[in-house]
């Protein structure tokens, strides 16, 4: 069987007219969110290719419009099919949740998302919005690099879906090992 067979495979498929969210695909609010049978209004979003998207979760930003502007905070949630990110304490709202017959409920502040197009990562070296593009330096390794001070701006290391940071991984004392 071919490898490219057994990754897709692998790979949930979505349904026809499938609108991403804040949530996982594959979570019982996205499955309520998105009903089989029913249809909803189309989503027109400009697509970012995957190997040109240059902001990612861990990140430093700076909103660039809406209420929050000239903020500065980090990125926590990053959903490409909608281009949307998510900044730590910025461009919240608040909603009202559990109601029930014995308890009155109460206001919880959550971040909404912003669009690419209304942040920009910030410059290291003197904190402040820049434009990144990709390069390749001399070894051959992507990076990419801050156009206002020429400085390389690191990728954050990224958890694996199940949650776990494979670059902070430490090694266990051999003391803890308990073999049979």
């Amino acid at each position: 069987m071919r490898l490219s067979a057994l990754l897709s495979a692998a790979r949930p498929r979505l349904p026809p007219g499938y609108r991403h969210g804040m949530w996982p695909p594959d979570s019982m609010a996205a499955r309520l969110r998105n009903p089989p049978g029913q249809r909803r209004r189309k989503v027109f979003v400009k697509p970012v290719a995957k190997d040109d998207w240059k902001v990612f979760k861990g990140d430093t930003v700076q909103v660039l419009a809406g209420k929050d502007a000239g903020k500065q905070g980090l990125v926590t949630q990053v959903v490409q099919a909608r281009n949307w990110v998510v900044v730590e304490g910025l461009n919240t709202h608040y909603r009202y949740v559990n109601r029930t017959a014995k308890y009155s409920g109460t206001y919880i502040a959550s971040e909404a998302p912003l669009l690419l197009s209304q942040i920009c990562l910030v410059d290291p070296e003197d904190r402040k919005p820049t434009e990144v593009e990709w390069r390749y330096t001399e070894e051959g390794e992507r990076v990419r690099v801050s156009l206002r001070s020429g400085r390389i701006l690191p990728v954050p290391p990224q958890p694996r879906e199940d949650g776990v940071v494979p670059e902070q991984w430490t090694a266990l004392s051999p003391r803890l090992h308990r073999w049979p």
